[in-house]
């Protein structure tokens, strides 16, 4: 946000200006003629983790609408199956928008039972535009760097800089990548799966997407019922939110789920030393954000800064320690020096980091529509902040490119589905980037699907993460197509209780929690919620 004040008026209100929208395509389209598809060739790509990873490489239509014309490359990996009859490729999505699939095969090949893996090509991939595949969008480097100006905006001057950071970032990409832009978005991206299910030979298509993959993978489902296998959706994009409302409604639940961990603060005063009462330790953390807006925790930490550090723990409560253990230090030992340790372990932005953000706006701004006229941010945001206010702004600024986005947004499509096989949902109760309304609305509009909720869990992510229960519905679903069925009129079909809380580092952890945490942290770390 360390750019120049957009234009006021006399009552401090912002000018929006005016938007530059490009067409959906520069040039004439030609008549489909599709390019046949060439086989992929698979070469050894092993890591010390992975070492039956392969790698290769997809062409796909920039343009699927114009199959003939320009092409554009995706990255792929594999793990292949090594039982002697296959159940076909299980692609596997990791979200994002904007997160690289690569080695997201390797771990899922690696943590499902071994017999269940063995039958299953485990395919990962990096969607148009993203890591490895061509072209890689890095619409402004940099965009992230730190000290960035407060993300709640201390008035018109402090509302106009975060403005002009949004339009200069949506201008950045319409100059580099015009002519790509109107292909980034969900449906092209489904499209792009069902060449790869063509291009490996395969009738139908096993998928296993979390978070916005699950979104991914219902629109799939919609394009093509016919086509699908067995389809996982893990912690759901509320399909009736793109994206708009989505991001509202994920403030609310990130300013529950920082509360929460503000709670578990207390319950361990003894090794923090910041009080028992929730309340009051919520209220240092927020005197603590007062005070970095004028001294930054290392030259580096600012108030953004500080919410983009703690934000990870909104995702995984597996850092809630080390988060504890630098709030604590800040606050009763007026050392910053933890604080600035775990903004760079956790939340500084890299050039993968740059990427994923590229295509996430990309991808959202394209996919729906977005308000064009600033002044519905500003009420909007400011209503939600007066309620939420953890990260309500910061997630504005993080989306307020799609107000000046310069191409033309979509219309999403309805992914109500009663042409599919049963769909395997899968859901944390508490769960704050995809909140738990989103899976049981979208398990009312697949007609079959089961629903499997782990109760009172907040984590993004929970299959794969050190849960038995929901592992075991998992598993039964991709050796046997079997989903569990509840009771009439329940809303979950299957219930599983929530892993126990995380400990401070030095306490006694319970049988089995090491492994569990393990488990947890190498996904959220493929989720892009690393640490």
């Amino acid at each position: 946000m360390n750019s120049r004040a957009g234009m006021l008026i006399a009552t401090g209100a912002l000018v929006a200006g005016t938007v530059t929208v490009l067409p959906a395509s520069a040039e004439p389209r030609p008549e489909p003629t599709a390019r046949p598809l060439a086989p992929v060739v698979w070469t050894g790509c092993a890591t010390a983790a992975y070492p039956r990873l392969q790698c290769s490489t997809l062409k796909v239509p920039l343009d699927h609408d114009a199959p003939g014309g320009r092409t554009i490359t995706l990255a792929l990996t594999r793990v292949p199956h090594t039982a002697k009859q296959s159940q076909g490729p299980l692609v596997v999505n990791p979200g994002g928008p904007g997160g690289s699939g690569r080695a997201l095969a390797g771990y899922v090949a690696a943590a499902l039972p071994a017999k269940v893996a063995a039958e299953y090509d485990v395919i990962g991939f990096d969607p148009r535009g993203v890591g490895r595949s061509e072209p890689a969008l890095d619409c402004r480097p940099g965009h992230f760097a730190p000290v960035r100006h407060d993300s709640v905006p201390g008035g018109a001057e402090g509302e106009a800089a975060g403005v002009e950071r949004a339009r200069s970032f949506a201008a950045a990409c319409g100059k580099k990548y015009g002519d790509v832009l109107p292909y980034i978005d969900t449906v092209s991206t489904a499209r792009d799966l069902d060449v790869l299910r063509a291009a490996l030979g395969a009738e139908r298509l096993n998928y296993l997407g979390y978070s916005y993959g699950t979104y991914l993978g219902a629109v799939y489902a919609r394009l093509h019922p016919e086509r699908v296998r067995r389809f996982v959706l893990d912690s759901v994009v509320n399909p009736q939110g793109v994206w708009y409302e989505d991001n509202l409604a994920q403030d609310y639940a990130f300013d529950s789920r920082h509360k929460d961990f503000m709670a578990w603060v207390a319950r361990r005063d003894t090794t923090y030393g910041l009080g028992t009462d929730p309340a009051a330790v919520e209220a240092a953390w927020y005197r603590m954000r007062d005070e970095l807006r004028t001294a930054p925790a290392g030259g580096k930490v600012g108030p953004g800064e500080l919410e983009d550090t703690f934000l990870p723990g909104g995702y995984y409560n597996g850092y809630w320690p080390r988060l504890a253990e630098a709030f604590s230090a800040y606050v009763t030992r007026k050392d910053a020096a933890p604080l600035a340790r775990t903004y760079t372990s956790i939340a500084a932005a890299d050039a993968a980091d740059d990427n994923g953000y590229s295509v996430y706006t990309s991808v959202q701004c394209r996919d729906a529509a977005w308000p064009r006229d600033w002044s519905v941010w500003r009420k909007d945001n400011w209503d939600v902040h007066a309620k939420a206010p953890f990260s309500t702004w910061n997630n504005a600024w993080y989306n307020a490119p799609c107000a000046f986005w310069p191409v033309e947004s979509l219309t999403p499509p309805d992914v109500t589905n009663e042409a599919v096989p049963p769909v395997l949902v899968l859901q944390a109760s508490d769960d704050a980037a995809t909140p738990y309304e989103g899976a049981v609305a979208l398990h009312r509009m697949v007609r079959g699907s089961s629903l499997v909720v782990e109760e009172g869990g907040g984590n993004h992510g929970v299959s794969l993460a050190g849960n038995d229960c929901v592992d075991g519905h998992l598993e039964a679903y991709l050796a046997t197509g079997r989903v569990p069925r509840g009771a009439e009129g329940a809303e979950a079909d299957a219930v599983c209780a929530t892993l126990p809380e995380p400990e401070p580092a030095k306490a006694p952890r319970g049988r089995g929690s090491a492994g569990d945490r393990a488990a947890g942290a190498t996904l959220h770390g493929l989720l892009g919620h690393a640490g």
